[in-house]
């Protein structure tokens, strides 16, 4: 046998004793397999090979397949989530994306082997891979990203326990990774007993594993419950009813849900299940299936429908398809919700009955929109929420040291300064300290890095652990932060853009994709401005202030700090976010007016996306001008095609916002049919365009002297620049009629005609104003 036999026997004896010890305790290991990628591709067949594990459960996460189970690449590590695996191996020879490894992790049951393939573990922040090609963007290049990141990854790798490390190159076993827990008494077998009111099957509830899961299912029998029994179509005698059910990885809530799913098609309820992917709601439909089966109703048991002897039945749909059919669904149940769109979960929510099952931690897809975004739809629309938490692990023990790893790793539990610390802080306090956020700092300060990072996590719908990684790595991202008493208050991650060379500039304008750069981007490739790139720009892609400490002007002292610290040094600052008339008002008191709206909805937040420049020199004023006036100019047109279905409140927000007064060179003609329609028998039907042009002129100059209402104003936007039918704006603004939504319009636009009418337009006014 030679020394590379003898190694692998060597490290197949210790995941044996790894797997041994993690199934013995319900915990998981890690094992890092750390040197030549051959080496460990080696190690880890010998490893497979050697240990009683399924193929079917375990899953090769690379770019080759080189083994014979299942191979996914780290950009689908999210086809994972609802699953679990035995054994999991990484391979991040070629890329490490943090994203990929906050999803994986949770995959692993109790019991199971995470493996990590990863070059020498001293070597392995100072080498490049393909996901720091996502940092280098330009002007910056691959050599000006940093190994921060994997540098803080490898440290905690060493230091925490249950996580062996094997040098491949040397055959050498640098840590066995066994904590050799004290023995663990034997767990009574107990029995969950129903609550002693429950709608639900005794048996749905003799099926939890834990208390914890037996108060989950409880929950959903708060959808659509009356006194004759459980989920009725019937909604006339109360209001919609939806359940949250929020839960770190490994606490069973696919399998809660889907025990009430089962009890409700038991009851002869139709059930529609949905998730981003079949493969996330299988555990959902399997123990529906087996509860059914247990009550002796199962007719059909088909991996993606089930059908009782009650006339019940528990199908899954895709996300797009599940929003065609929610009429007819008694119940809806949504796995794995924070990795759909946000526009996706508004349109489920026309379902009566609805419950969503999501994960606090692992930034799930789409990171913290559900949380962020669409919370806040779901308080306001009319369903009565139950909302209901699971900490208990049932998929491995509590404490398991391959979670507490991973949260600290990736700062999954990464939260903001208690309240106390900050309640007080205000704006002008002597105790408020403006503060550059170095990654350096970071890095060497655990508790500053959790504070600023946990931040931004919770203040934003987008941040996750890539977002890590940017922080401590990118060349073109900065942070600032208010610190109150040296905790922090308030923060911003800032990214240089433009200053682009003639030819990336040329490259962009003839369609090509450039890392980074947002705002020029847009201007450049959307807007068709080929000097857009040239000047120099800081944009602020996040900012967040505490939310014990929020409407105190904390963000706005921030914001000041910035533009005083950066002013000579770049010709713009600038944002683009999820247009809401509140952060478009922030803004624009701010400095930053609106200079484009983007013309399709954002995937994740399901909003339209507004950008906005504060100019810091000429050359950014001249930028800033030209943009501002274009955008003025089209936003009428716009208004009635692609942003036809544009929230007025944030389209009377946008113009108001926008630092550009168009030019009304409307004819004497045109303004006889807006007078006349306003003061006289005229209609709007016969030629709406000058009426666009002039409420478009109103909104973005928005003097004084003209005394409109909010509710006038959203039927200039409905009527006049959206174009939308009269008996749709008379019932969106709760007019009598579609007669009295007209005359409203005409009586909306007479403080118009006297403001900014010609002479034409004054001599109609005064000829029927007397009448």
């Amino acid at each position: 046998m030679d020394a590379d036999s003898d190694a692998d026997a060597a490290v197949l004896e210790l995941a044996r004793e790894l797997r041994h010890e993690a199934r013995r305790s319900n915990e998981r290991r890690l094992l890092v397999l750390a040197g030549d990628r051959d080496r460990g591709y080696d190690a880890l067949e010998a490893v497979l090979d050697g240990l009683s594990v399924p193929i079917t459960r375990t899953t090769l996460v690379g770019p080759d397949d080189r083994l014979r189970c299942e191979q996914v690449p780290q950009s689908h590590a999210g086809d994972l989530l609802g699953t679990t695996r035995d054994v999991v191996a990484i391979d991040t020879h070629a890329e490490l994306r943090p994203n990929a490894l906050g999803k994986l992790v949770g995959t692993v049951d109790g019991g199971g082997l995470l493996v990590l393939l990863t070059p020498p573990l001293d070597a392995w922040p100072d080498r490049r891979d393909g996901f720091d090609e996502s940092l280098a963007v330009p002007p910056f290049s691959l050599s000006d990203v940093t190994g921060r990141f994997r540098r803080r990854l490898v440290e905690t790798l060493c230091a925490h326990r249950g996580i062996a490390i094997v040098d491949c190159d040397a055959g050498a076993i640098e840590d066995d990774g066994l904590t050799r827990p004290a023995p663990r008494l034997a767990a009574e077998s107990t029995s969950i007993a129903a609550p002693d009111d429950h709608r639900f099957p005794a048996a749905a509830y003799e099926a939890c594993l834990t208390a914890d899961q037996a108060e989950a299912v409880a929950a959903f029998e708060s959808l659509a419950v009356d006194e004759d029994g459980i989920g009725t179509t019937d909604r006339q005698s109360g209001d919609p009813q939806a359940v949250v059910l929020e839960a770190d990885r490994g606490r069973g809530k696919s399998s809660a849900a889907g025990l009430a799913a089962g009890a409700f098609a038991a009851d002869g309820r139709d059930v529609l299940v949905t998730a981003p992917q079949f493969r996330n709601a299988r555990e959902v439909l399997d123990r529906a299936g087996e509860l059914c089966e247990t009550l002796d109703v199962a007719t059909t048991t088909e991996p993606k429908s089930i059908e009782t002897s009650t006339g019940g039945r528990v199908r899954f749909r895709d996300p797009d398809e599940a929003v065609d059919r929610l009429e007819r669904a008694d119940v809806v149940v949504v796995d794995e919700a924070a990795a759909l769109p946000v526009a996706t979960l508004g349109s489920l929510l026309d379902a009566d009955c609805i419950a969503f099952a999501t994960t606090i931690h692992g930034y799930e897809g789409a990171g913290r929109g559900f949380s962020v975004r669409f919370r806040d739809r779901l308080a306001a629309s009319d369903h009565a929420v139950t909302d209901c938490t699971m900490s208990v692990p049932i998929r491995y023990a509590a404490g398991d040291p391959i979670e507490v790893w991973a949260f600290r790793a990736l700062l999954l539990d990464a939260r903001p300064p208690v309240e106390p610390l900050v309640a007080d802080a205000k704006p002008d306090s002597d105790a408020i300290e403006y503060r550059r956020i170095d990654p350096d700092a970071l890095l060497a300060d655990e508790t500053l890095l959790r504070e600023a990072f946990g931040l931004l996590v919770l203040a934003h719908y987008r941040t996750e652990p890539n977002d890590l990684a940017r922080l401590l790595d990118a060349p073109n991202l900065e942070a600032r932060a208010l610190v109150h008493d040296d905790h922090v208050v308030s923060v911003a991650l800032l990214a240089r853009e433009g200053n682009l060379a003639s030819e990336t500039r040329s490259a962009m304008y003839e369609g090509g994709r450039v890392r980074g750069n947002m705002l020029p981007d847009v201007l450049t490739s959307q807007l068709r401005d080929e000097a857009a790139g040239d000047p120099a720009g800081l944009r602020i892609v996040r900012i967040a202030t505490h939310h014990v400490a929020r409407s105190r002007g904390l963000g706005s002292r921030l914001l000041a700090e910035i533009r005083t610290e950066f002013a000579d040094d770049v010709d713009w600052l600038g944002t683009g976010f999820g247009a809401t008339p509140g952060l478009l008002r922030f803004w624009n008191e701010n400095g930053y007016g609106t200079i484009h709206v983007s013309t399709t909805r954002n995937d994740a937040s399901g909003e339209y996306s507004a950008l906005m420049l504060a100019p810091t020199s000429d050359d950014g004023r001249a930028l800033h001008d030209r943009h501002a006036d274009r955008f003025a100019r089209r936003f009428a047109a716009v208004c009635s095609d692609s942003l036809a279905d544009l929230d007025p409140d944030v389209a009377r927000a946008v113009l108001r916002s926008v630092d550009a007064t168009p030019p009304l060179d409307l004819s004497d003609h045109e303004w006889r049919v807006v007078a006349g329609a306003a003061y006289g028998p005229g209609l709007f039907d016969v030629n709406p365009g000058p009426f666009r042009s002039l409420v478009v002129r109103y909104l973005t100059e928005d003097p004084d002297s003209i005394d409109l209402t909010a509710r006038e104003e959203r039927l200039l936007v409905l009527r006049a620049l959206q174009g939308r039918e009269w008996p749709t704006v008379a019932d969106r603004l709760d007019y009598p009629s579609s007669g009295q939504c007209m005359r409203a319009l005409g009586e909306a636009c007479c403080p118009l005609v006297d403001r900014y009418g010609t002479d034409a337009a004054l001599a109609v006014r005064d000829r029927f104003a007397g009448e």
